[in-house]
């Protein structure tokens, strides 16, 4: 006899199956307040993914995606409100149900902010060309996470943990790495013949029209953190994965280590594109290199200056010169050239 996962691990009675968003998440039907569902929505992920170890993996990793599409559907104005009428639910106005209200509003009302610190982050956003959101957050008013939330609520999008998140492969594999890279965006799942996806700001129409050309079917998408989409790209999309889109109809290839790439497909992951930028983990590799470099430069200027010019000039003034010629060049191109490949 097959598993009820919705009856034996959420506690759903058999008569409410297929469960909708709201029974899924343990809501009350037509819940508004976006942080109870993410709030749900984190107990359950927590809950179900006990089982992902066992011999329910399969199971479980499915119902992981299924209440994600219910938390994004339900924290999305849009589509909350296009379904809760598909629900039978009648509005009274044509406003967005959950509605749109400015950052700097929703930051003062929860108390963060005050409004002369909404004033002065706004003349200093001003002044520098940045968003409300990231003059807060450099300012150190609020941290990233609180600053992205409030964001997403003024833009009337979803507000994403990644950690709590696990995209579906089948989707990644149809989008290259390259693509991700350039974008800096996630795909995540695809839900009611819709595109979801995750990045750190709103994504361009050429992307998004990209998108569609390559899932025939239209695009939504929901705000993270830079931070975790970075860490998220580089789990997912790390170098020699993904580096070519799978069709729909072809299996996917990226996971299969053992598999041995075509010629082609090996030069191409030889070869980085010049205006690719560099993974977190490729910052950091270069970052060590360069400081080693520097560091041996010293020992290299020491060893010439003492040994070979003071064989013809005695004296500590050579070392000393000659060290100091060898390690400022040095260190001018790490920083100014090696480095600045980001």
């Amino acid at each position: 006899m097959a598993l009820n996962v919705y009856k034996e691990w959420l506690g759903i009675p058999e008569d409410q199956c297929p469960a909708d968003h709201y029974a899924l998440l343990r809501l009350v039907r037509f819940e508004d307040d976006p942080d109870r569902v993410r709030a749900n929505y984190r107990k359950l992920n927590g809950h179900v993914r006990k089982y992902a170890s066992g011999q329910y993996s399969k199971e479980s990793q499915a119902l992981l995606n299924e209440i994600a599409r219910a938390m994004l559907c339900l924290t999305d104005p849009q589509r909350k409100r296009e379904y809760d009428e598909s629900l039978g639910r009648e509005f009274e106005t044509a406003e967005d149900i959950l509605g749109r209200k400015p950052l700097a509003d929703t930051l003062v009302e929860r108390g963060l902010l005050t409004r002369e610190q909404v004033q002065e982050a706004t003349r200093f956003a001003a002044a520098r060309g940045l968003e409300l959101r990231d003059a807060v957050v450099q300012m150190k008013l609020v941290d990233v996470e609180t600053a992205t939330q409030g964001y997403a609520a003024e833009l009337g999008v979803p507000y994403i943990d990644l950690s709590e998140v696990l995209p579906d492969d089948s989707v990644l594999d149809r989008v290259p790495r390259n693509l991700v890279k350039r974008n800096t965006f996630l795909p995540l799942f695809i839900d009611d013949d819709t595109l979801l996806i995750v990045s750190a700001d709103q994504p361009s129409q050429e992307l998004e029209d990209e998108l569609r050309l390559r899932f025939s079917m239209p695009v939504k998408y929901s705000l993270a953190t830079q931070r975790s989409i970075n860490q998220a790209l580089s789990q997912y999309y790390a170098p020699g994965q993904r580096e070519t889109a799978v069709e729909p109809d072809r299996p996917a290839k990226s996971k299969a280590k053992s598999e041995q790439p075509a010629p082609d497909q090996k030069a191409a992951k030889k070869k980085k594109a010049p205006d690719e930028p560099l993974t977190p983990q490729e910052q950091y590799e270069r970052k060590m290199i360069g400081i080693m470099v520097m560091c041996w430069s010293i020992f290299a200027g020491y060893l010439i200056g003492n040994f070979v010019v003071g064989y013809f000039w005695e004296g500590a003034a050579a070392t000393y010169l000659t060290t100091v010629l060898v390690v400022v060049p040095t260190c001018l191109w790490v920083t100014q050239v090696y480095w600045k490949k980001r």
